[in-house]
Protein backbone atom coordinates (compact mmCIF):
# COMPACT_ATOMS: atom_id res chain seq x y z
CA UNK A 1 0.00 0.00 0.00
CA UNK A 2 2.80 2.66 0.99
CA UNK A 3 4.50 1.64 -2.55
CA UNK A 4 1.05 2.21 -4.29
CA UNK A 5 0.98 5.36 -2.70
CA UNK A 6 4.25 6.70 -3.29
CA UNK A 7 4.29 5.98 -6.77
CA UNK A 8 0.75 7.70 -6.98
CA UNK A 9 2.57 10.51 -5.34
CA UNK A 10 5.37 10.46 -7.64
CA UNK A 11 2.97 10.48 -10.91
CA UNK A 12 1.19 13.64 -9.41
CA UNK A 13 4.04 15.35 -8.97
CA UNK A 14 5.31 14.72 -12.55
CA UNK A 15 1.62 15.65 -13.51
CA UNK A 16 2.15 19.33 -11.69
CA UNK A 17 5.64 19.83 -13.25
CA UNK A 18 4.32 19.42 -16.68
CA UNK A 19 5.25 22.43 -19.03
CA UNK A 20 3.67 23.31 -22.32
CA UNK A 21 5.73 24.90 -24.87
CA UNK A 22 4.12 26.47 -28.04
CA UNK A 23 6.98 26.06 -31.19
CA UNK A 24 6.50 27.43 -34.59
CA UNK A 25 6.51 24.67 -36.71
CA UNK A 26 7.67 26.48 -39.85
CA UNK A 27 11.02 28.43 -39.19
CA UNK A 28 14.22 26.78 -39.35
CA UNK A 29 15.25 28.85 -35.58
CA UNK A 30 12.87 26.12 -34.03
CA UNK A 31 15.41 23.30 -34.36
CA UNK A 32 16.72 23.44 -30.93
CA UNK A 33 13.54 22.53 -29.56
CA UNK A 34 12.26 20.08 -32.10
CA UNK A 35 15.71 18.16 -31.50
CA UNK A 36 15.86 18.29 -27.71
CA UNK A 37 15.41 14.44 -26.38
CA UNK A 38 11.88 14.11 -25.47
CA UNK A 39 11.02 14.74 -21.90
CA UNK A 40 8.68 13.35 -19.20
CA UNK A 41 6.55 16.27 -18.26
CA UNK A 42 7.29 18.27 -21.44
CA UNK A 43 4.85 18.76 -24.17
CA UNK A 44 5.61 20.71 -27.01
CA UNK A 45 2.72 22.77 -28.74
CA UNK A 46 3.62 23.38 -32.70
CA UNK A 47 2.06 26.26 -33.94
CA UNK A 48 1.72 27.86 -37.29
CA UNK A 49 4.01 31.09 -36.89
CA UNK A 50 5.47 33.48 -33.96
CA UNK A 51 2.35 34.94 -33.49
CA UNK A 52 0.10 32.02 -32.68
CA UNK A 53 2.82 30.79 -30.14
CA UNK A 54 3.29 34.17 -27.91
CA UNK A 55 -0.55 34.34 -28.00
CA UNK A 56 -0.62 30.72 -26.55
CA UNK A 57 1.61 32.32 -23.74
CA UNK A 58 -0.26 35.52 -23.30
CA UNK A 59 -3.49 33.45 -22.48
CA UNK A 60 -1.94 31.19 -20.50
CA UNK A 61 -2.25 28.10 -22.66
CA UNK A 62 1.45 27.48 -22.51
CA UNK A 63 3.97 27.88 -20.16
CA UNK A 64 6.43 28.62 -22.41
CA UNK A 65 6.70 29.76 -26.37
CA UNK A 66 9.23 30.46 -29.20
CA UNK A 67 9.21 33.68 -31.27
CA UNK A 68 11.63 36.63 -32.16
CA UNK A 69 12.08 39.50 -30.09
CA UNK A 70 9.07 41.75 -32.02
CA UNK A 71 7.21 38.96 -30.59
CA UNK A 72 8.05 39.38 -27.34
CA UNK A 73 8.16 43.32 -27.16
CA UNK A 74 4.62 43.37 -28.98
CA UNK A 75 2.80 41.27 -26.33
CA UNK A 76 5.07 42.41 -23.58
CA UNK A 77 2.73 45.20 -23.13
CA UNK A 78 -0.41 42.98 -22.51
CA UNK A 79 1.56 41.09 -20.29
CA UNK A 80 4.50 42.40 -19.03
CA UNK A 81 5.63 39.58 -16.54
CA UNK A 82 6.67 37.80 -20.37
CA UNK A 83 10.74 37.14 -20.29
CA UNK A 84 12.92 35.71 -22.54
CA UNK A 85 14.98 32.67 -20.86
CA UNK A 86 17.36 31.77 -24.18
CA UNK A 87 18.34 32.62 -27.48
CA UNK A 88 17.74 29.50 -30.01
CA UNK A 89 18.83 30.96 -33.01
CA UNK A 90 19.89 33.97 -34.77
CA UNK A 91 19.46 34.70 -38.30
CA UNK A 92 19.63 36.62 -41.07
CA UNK A 93 16.81 37.86 -43.71
CA UNK A 94 16.80 38.95 -46.85
CA UNK A 95 14.50 40.68 -49.65
CA UNK A 96 14.15 38.73 -53.07
CA UNK A 97 12.88 40.61 -55.98
CA UNK A 98 11.84 40.44 -59.50
CA UNK A 99 14.46 41.99 -62.05
CA UNK A 100 12.39 42.27 -64.38
CA UNK A 101 10.69 45.02 -62.60
CA UNK A 102 13.58 46.52 -62.84
CA UNK A 103 15.25 46.06 -59.28
CA UNK A 104 18.59 45.38 -59.01
CA UNK A 105 19.24 47.58 -55.41
CA UNK A 106 17.24 48.36 -52.26
CA UNK A 107 16.91 52.19 -54.00
CA UNK A 108 15.09 50.75 -56.95
CA UNK A 109 12.20 49.44 -55.03
CA UNK A 110 10.59 52.77 -54.70
CA UNK A 111 7.02 52.75 -56.18
CA UNK A 112 7.03 49.09 -56.05
CA UNK A 113 4.87 47.08 -54.62
CA UNK A 114 6.28 44.97 -51.67
CA UNK A 115 5.82 42.46 -49.19
CA UNK A 116 5.95 41.72 -45.75
CA UNK A 117 4.16 40.15 -42.78
CA UNK A 118 2.49 42.84 -40.83
CA UNK A 119 3.66 43.97 -37.24
CA UNK A 120 6.68 40.76 -37.61
CA UNK A 121 10.08 41.13 -37.78
CA UNK A 122 9.25 41.02 -41.53
CA UNK A 123 7.83 44.48 -41.67
CA UNK A 124 10.69 45.25 -38.87
CA UNK A 125 13.61 44.17 -41.64
CA UNK A 126 12.14 46.05 -44.25
CA UNK A 127 11.67 49.10 -42.77
CA UNK A 128 14.80 49.12 -40.98
CA UNK A 129 16.40 47.98 -45.10
CA UNK A 130 14.53 51.38 -46.43
CA UNK A 131 15.61 53.46 -43.66
CA UNK A 132 19.14 52.74 -44.16
CA UNK A 133 18.44 53.89 -48.17
CA UNK A 134 16.78 56.91 -47.28
CA UNK A 135 13.06 55.53 -47.78
CA UNK A 136 9.85 55.09 -45.74
CA UNK A 137 8.03 51.69 -45.58
CA UNK A 138 4.77 54.17 -45.33
CA UNK A 139 5.20 56.31 -48.43
CA UNK A 140 7.58 55.13 -50.64
CA UNK A 141 6.95 52.20 -50.96
CA UNK A 142 3.37 50.74 -51.90
CA UNK A 143 3.20 47.98 -48.99
CA UNK A 144 1.06 44.34 -49.12
CA UNK A 145 0.66 42.55 -45.95
CA UNK A 146 1.23 38.66 -46.88
CA UNK A 147 1.87 35.48 -44.84
CA UNK A 148 5.86 33.74 -45.77
CA UNK A 149 4.18 31.10 -47.16
CA UNK A 150 2.24 32.92 -49.84
CA UNK A 151 5.08 35.23 -50.85
CA UNK A 152 6.65 33.04 -53.74
CA UNK A 153 3.46 32.26 -55.69
CA UNK A 154 2.57 36.02 -54.82
CA UNK A 155 6.07 37.13 -56.76
CA UNK A 156 6.28 34.52 -59.22
CA UNK A 157 2.45 35.73 -60.83
CA UNK A 158 3.86 38.97 -60.44
CA UNK A 159 1.29 40.61 -57.52
CA UNK A 160 4.53 41.96 -55.89
CA UNK A 161 7.71 43.39 -56.86
CA UNK A 162 9.37 41.87 -53.70
CA UNK A 163 9.58 40.13 -50.59
CA UNK A 164 10.98 40.56 -47.34
CA UNK A 165 10.99 37.50 -45.42
CA UNK A 166 12.42 35.28 -43.00
CA UNK A 167 13.46 31.23 -44.30
CA UNK A 168 13.03 29.28 -45.57
CA UNK A 169 10.29 31.40 -47.25
CA UNK A 170 12.83 33.52 -48.72
CA UNK A 171 14.85 30.90 -50.11
CA UNK A 172 11.56 29.28 -51.93
CA UNK A 173 10.69 32.66 -52.88
CA UNK A 174 13.87 33.01 -54.33
CA UNK A 175 13.96 29.68 -56.18
CA UNK A 176 10.05 30.24 -57.94
CA UNK A 177 11.79 33.39 -59.75
CA UNK A 178 14.85 31.41 -61.00
CA UNK A 179 17.08 33.08 -63.27
CA UNK A 180 14.26 36.64 -62.48
CA UNK A 181 14.99 36.75 -59.15
CA UNK A 182 17.71 39.63 -57.20
CA UNK A 183 18.67 39.03 -53.99
CA UNK A 184 19.17 42.15 -51.37
CA UNK A 185 20.53 41.55 -47.79
CA UNK A 186 22.26 43.78 -45.33
CA UNK A 187 22.87 41.65 -42.11
CA UNK A 188 24.10 45.12 -40.20
CA UNK A 189 20.52 45.93 -40.32
CA UNK A 190 19.15 43.44 -38.45
CA UNK A 191 19.98 39.67 -37.15
CA UNK A 192 16.63 37.98 -35.80
CA UNK A 193 17.32 36.93 -32.18
CA UNK A 194 14.60 33.90 -31.96
CA UNK A 195 13.73 33.26 -27.92
CA UNK A 196 12.09 31.00 -25.76
CA UNK A 197 10.29 33.01 -23.63
CA UNK A 198 8.07 32.21 -20.47
CA UNK A 199 5.99 34.21 -17.93
CA UNK A 200 7.35 35.72 -14.04
CA UNK A 201 3.88 33.60 -13.35
CA UNK A 202 5.76 30.15 -14.58
CA UNK A 203 9.14 31.41 -12.97
CA UNK A 204 7.47 31.20 -9.57
CA UNK A 205 6.30 28.40 -10.00
CA UNK A 206 8.88 25.72 -8.41
CA UNK A 207 7.80 22.77 -10.05
CA UNK A 208 7.38 24.19 -13.66
CA UNK A 209 11.08 26.51 -13.27
CA UNK A 210 12.38 22.08 -12.35
CA UNK A 211 10.96 21.59 -15.75
CA UNK A 212 11.97 24.66 -17.91
CA UNK A 213 15.72 24.25 -16.42
CA UNK A 214 15.68 20.58 -17.87
CA UNK A 215 14.58 21.66 -20.88
CA UNK A 216 17.07 24.75 -21.07
CA UNK A 217 19.97 21.21 -20.65
CA UNK A 218 18.39 19.52 -23.23
CA UNK A 219 17.86 22.21 -25.75
CA UNK A 220 21.60 22.97 -25.17
CA UNK A 221 22.25 19.22 -25.76
CA UNK A 222 20.69 19.54 -28.84
CA UNK A 223 22.35 23.07 -30.12
CA UNK A 224 25.75 21.13 -29.55
CA UNK A 225 24.35 18.61 -31.58
CA UNK A 226 23.45 20.88 -34.19
CA UNK A 227 26.55 22.64 -34.25
CA UNK A 228 28.91 19.56 -34.27
CA UNK A 229 26.69 17.41 -36.61
CA UNK A 230 24.83 20.01 -38.93
CA UNK A 231 24.16 17.28 -41.92
CA UNK A 232 22.56 15.10 -38.98
CA UNK A 233 20.82 17.47 -37.39
CA UNK A 234 19.32 18.80 -41.05
CA UNK A 235 18.27 15.46 -41.76
CA UNK A 236 16.57 15.08 -38.43
CA UNK A 237 14.89 18.51 -38.79
CA UNK A 238 13.24 18.15 -42.02
CA UNK A 239 10.38 16.23 -41.11
CA UNK A 240 9.40 18.70 -38.14
CA UNK A 241 9.13 21.79 -41.14
CA UNK A 242 7.45 19.89 -43.84
CA UNK A 243 10.43 21.27 -45.75
CA UNK A 244 12.95 19.63 -47.97
CA UNK A 245 16.64 18.69 -46.69
CA UNK A 246 17.91 20.30 -49.45
CA UNK A 247 16.39 23.70 -49.00
CA UNK A 248 17.17 23.47 -45.38
CA UNK A 249 20.81 22.88 -46.58
CA UNK A 250 20.78 25.82 -49.01
CA UNK A 251 20.05 28.54 -46.35
CA UNK A 252 22.04 26.91 -43.30
CA UNK A 253 24.87 29.06 -43.24
CA UNK A 254 22.01 31.96 -42.35
CA UNK A 255 21.83 30.63 -39.07
CA UNK A 256 23.44 30.08 -35.82
CA UNK A 257 22.23 28.13 -32.75
CA UNK A 258 24.42 29.91 -29.33
CA UNK A 259 21.42 28.75 -27.07
CA UNK A 260 22.58 31.18 -24.64
CA UNK A 261 21.43 34.61 -23.99
CA UNK A 262 23.66 36.94 -26.01
CA UNK A 263 25.41 40.34 -24.86
CA UNK A 264 23.82 42.46 -27.06
CA UNK A 265 20.43 41.22 -26.60
CA UNK A 266 19.56 44.32 -24.62
CA UNK A 267 20.56 46.55 -27.88
CA UNK A 268 18.80 44.74 -30.19
CA UNK A 269 16.06 44.85 -27.81
CA UNK A 270 16.34 48.76 -27.90
CA UNK A 271 16.46 49.12 -31.83
CA UNK A 272 13.00 46.81 -32.37
CA UNK A 273 11.14 48.41 -29.63
CA UNK A 274 11.36 51.92 -31.34
CA UNK A 275 9.68 50.18 -34.29
CA UNK A 276 7.15 48.18 -31.79
CA UNK A 277 6.26 51.65 -30.19
CA UNK A 278 5.22 52.85 -33.01
CA UNK A 279 3.22 50.02 -34.16
CA UNK A 280 1.41 50.13 -30.72
CA UNK A 281 1.06 54.05 -30.93
CA UNK A 282 2.96 54.54 -27.41
CA UNK A 283 6.63 55.82 -26.47
CA UNK A 284 9.41 53.61 -26.35
CA UNK A 285 10.41 52.18 -22.92
CA UNK A 286 13.80 53.05 -21.46
CA UNK A 287 16.54 49.93 -21.65
CA UNK A 288 16.54 49.66 -17.89
CA UNK A 289 12.66 48.36 -18.62
CA UNK A 290 13.90 46.52 -21.46
CA UNK A 291 16.79 44.98 -19.94
CA UNK A 292 13.97 43.37 -16.92
CA UNK A 293 12.26 41.50 -19.69
CA UNK A 294 15.27 39.29 -19.98
CA UNK A 295 15.56 36.59 -16.88
CA UNK A 296 19.07 34.67 -17.08
CA UNK A 297 18.28 33.10 -13.80
CA UNK A 298 16.73 29.55 -15.34
CA UNK A 299 20.08 29.67 -17.73
CA UNK A 300 22.41 29.95 -14.81
CA UNK A 301 20.86 27.14 -12.83
CA UNK A 302 20.70 24.71 -15.89
CA UNK A 303 24.39 25.12 -16.60
CA UNK A 304 24.99 24.08 -13.15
Amino acid sequence: MKNTLAVLLLLAAAADAEIKIAVNRTTIESAPIFLAERMPGVQLVPVANGRVAMEQLLHGDVDAATGSETQMLLNSIAEPGIRIVLTLAEARYRIIARQSSGIRRIQDLRGKKVAATVNTSSQYYLREMLRKAGMLLESDIRFVNLEGPDMPAALKRGDVDAVAIWEPHAQNSLEALGSDAVDLQDASVYRERFNLNTTTKVLRDPDKRRALVEFLRAVQRASDLIRRQPTQARTLLAPFLSTPEATIEHVWNRFTFPANLPGDLPTVLGNVEIFVAAVQLRQPRPKAALIGLIDSSVFTASKK
